[in-house]
């Protein structure tokens, strides 16, 4: 503004300016305030869907565990109503475990292909995958159980990965390729187990 105008014709200036730009003001403001309340809001609910499916996910897994008559069913059913959620990829990786357990490889190897088609977590990717190259192996299906293997591409895995693909050679038949798999994975640490595996190959 103006220095040499009075105080008076200031005020003028200002009331002139907010007969104007007040309403423009005042729906910004109302705008502004609207977007965070309804962003917190929103927060807030994400929040509390995260925290329920944590808590159902808790129940479906503790009734699992336990063998509950409906467990199997209450796990599914879980599994469709959180199909977005990395606890529905979680909850089919136990269901899968039981169903190995009680013979169902089928089933397991249903749950386990799920899994790995809704999840992008590195760190629970290679667990479905080698589970599910166990299956496969189980089942005689061999070159499914190495295929499934060579996707598994996380560096931290590389030595488990080489000993499981020689345990699926070995049991195919391939004695020459199962030893090859298992001094490869020696390079990321030899265990005792597959200590014994290379022994055993020896003789």
């Amino acid at each position: 503004m103006d220095g040499n105008i009075t105080e008076e014709q200031q005020v003028e200036q200002i009331k002139a300016w907010w007969k104007e730009n007040g309403k423009a003001v005042v729906l910004g403001a109302v705008i502004g305030l609207g977007g965070l309340a309804g962003w917190r809001y929103y927060q807030a609910e994400v929040q509390s869907a995260k925290e329920q499916a944590s808590d159902a996910y808790t129940q479906v897994i503790n009734a699992l565990e336990a063998g509950s008559e409906n467990a199997v069913a209450d796990t599914q059913a879980f599994i469709a109503g959180h199909e977005s959620s990395q606890y529905a990829v979680l909850a089919a990786l136990q269901l899968a475990k039981v169903q190995v357990q009680s013979g169902d490889l089928d089933a397991a190897v249903t749950q386990l292909n799920w899994a790995i088609s809704n999840t992008k977590d590195q760190a629970i990717l290679p667990v479905a995958q080698t589970r599910l190259a166990r299956i496969y192996t189980e089942q005689d299906a061999f070159d499914k159980a190495l295929a499934e293997l060579d996707k598994v591409t996380a560096e931290s895995w590389k030595g488990k990965v080489a000993e499981l693909r020689g345990d699926v050679l070995l049991q195919k038949g391939d004695t020459l390729a199962a030893r090859e798999a298992y001094v490869s994975a020696q390079q990321y640490g030899a265990s005792p187990a597959l200590q014994l595996k290379l022994d055993d190959l020896a003789q």
